[in-house]
């Protein structure tokens, strides 16, 4: 990207400026793959606790930390700086999750019942259907309320889930 901004800088100066437009559009790009990368990493978090959650039948303190900042860090990266449109919308989810879930099945096996399962066995037992479910009705509160309001809704979300209840009421 630095050789980018030098460039660009080059180009101006000389005035070639269907030249920096280029680069200013490759810089657009450029950034655009790295939103949509930190969050692909934030999407497969929630997807890894989600899939624990589904066959561990229970909930943690610590994987709804994981889930709630998970969301609200989409939340923040995915609306533009417009503040009125998204890097991802609502109905454009399917495929950033199918890219991602594969990938998160492998990584809960180290952590579903302490490895207990490799991740060709944990992908054998996971019900993605309902991991898929569960994730757009997640992802689609990130559009609906703001990032003050979201710690809360996500809360009465996630006793929803397996051992939402129990988590609620602080047994464990």
């Amino acid at each position: 990207m630095t050789q980018e901004l030098i460039d660009l800088r080059t180009c101006i100066q000389e005035g070639r400026y269907a030249d920096a437009l280029v680069i200013v559009d490759e810089l657009e790009g450029m950034s655009k793959q790295a939103i949509l990368r930190n969050i692909q990493a934030y999407l497969r978090i929630l997807l890894i606790h989600l899939i624990k959650n589904q066959l561990e039948q229970r909930l943690t303190n610590s994987w709804v930390a994981s889930i709630r900042n998970s969301l609200i860090e989409i939340k923040k990266l995915n609306l533009k700086d417009n503040k009125k449109s998204y890097y991802i919308n609502l109905k454009e989810w399917d495929s950033y999750i199918e890219d991602e879930i594969e990938v998160a099945v492998g990584d809960a096996s180290v952590e579903v019942l302490n490895g207990m399962y490799n991740e060709f066995q944990l992908a054998d037992l996971v019900d993605r259907n309902q991991i898929i479910q569960t994730v757009l009705k997640l992802l689609a509160l990130t559009y609906s309320y703001s990032v003050k309001e979201l710690p809360a809704v996500v809360a009465e979300n996630l006793i929803q889930l397996f051992g939402g209840e129990d988590w609620k009421a602080g047994r464990r």
